[in-house]
């Protein structure tokens, strides 16, 4: 039993394992304003520090190991956390540490397998992929690749709706407890997800919407999903609502920089 349990148990407690975002639209900004606008509590332990705007990745400081470690046990040693959720991790040492972390508190957790920018810096160097797929996959309560992640993870060519259920598949065999397959690199007007658990198969599609200002929506829609599981929810509700939060979000977005610019994480807190 996690600290505090009781006590926190109505806000839905949410441990962000991630970098940094100077631009505010991605990595822990977009994860804590997300899971606050959704009503829940975010800490942190932060990996690394970017120097980023609407426009790309222009530096990538990392954050030594030991501080990273100590950043989360402060967190779950006093606060507690109801879920985890993790972004950037970086390099295989941290991907092993951060694998570790979630199995020696047994925290339900979202696994956001960063890997490129949005403007194509690569956020997770190749050497960790291998160690992701074998040590942290299996603690996924829900991991949430896009295309071209779930294509580095797998082997596997993922550019038809088709292919998001095969390389879905193959990560559930590899351990995950589900997979939220994410559609919006495959082309066309309609954009499909899959909910994929080893018991049954949710289909979400919606249109697409015409905007260059999408930078931070894995990081967003992720740590939705870990609100929603923090506060009780079953996996089917969280994810919907996340994909609701995240499309009112890209609709609403403010029209910041000269990028890929920002969402409006904080609209549900001025009404609709």
């Amino acid at each position: 039993m996690s600290p505090n349990e009781h006590a926190h148990e109505y806000l839905g407690r949410v441990l962000i394992i991630a970098g940094s975002d100077s631009g505010g639209g991605a990595g822990v900004q977009a994860d804590l304003k997300t899971v606050t606008a959704l009503g829940g509590h975010a800490s942190t332990a932060i990996t690394a520090v970017t120097v980023q705007n609407t426009l790309g990745v222009t530096g990538v400081h990392d954050i030594p190991l030991d501080v990273i470690e100590a950043q989360a046990r402060a967190v779950l040693d006093d606060i507690g956390a109801d879920a985890i959720k993790t972004g950037m991790l970086a390099d295989a040492a941290v991907v092993e540490l951060v694998a570790a972390l979630i199995a020696e508190y047994g925290i339900p957790a979202v696994i956001d397998p960063v890997m490129i920018a949005k403007g194509g810096a690569a956020l997770l160097q190749e050497q960790a992929v291998k160690v992701l797929v074998e040590f942290l996959i299996p603690q996924a309560t829900l991991l949430t690749p896009n295309a071209p992640e779930a294509e580095a993870l797998t082997g596997l060519p993922v550019r038809t709706t088709d292919d998001l259920k095969r390389a879905g598949d193959a990560l559930l065999a590899l351990g995950a407890q589900a997979v939220l397959m994410k559609g919006g690199h495959i082309p066309g007007d309609r954009v499909v997800d899959l909910l994929l658990t080893p018991y049954a198969e949710t289909r979400y599609e919606t249109g697409r919407i015409d905007t260059r200002h999408t930078h931070g929506t894995g990081c967003t829609l992720a740590s939705a999903c870990a609100a929603g599981l923090a506060q009780g929810h079953s996996l089917e509700h969280s994810v919907q609502a996340a994909r609701d939060y995240v499309l009112e979000a890209i609709r609403r977005a403010p029209g910041l920089g000269q990028g890929h610019g920002p969402l409006d994480h904080g609209w549900p807190m001025r009404g609709r």
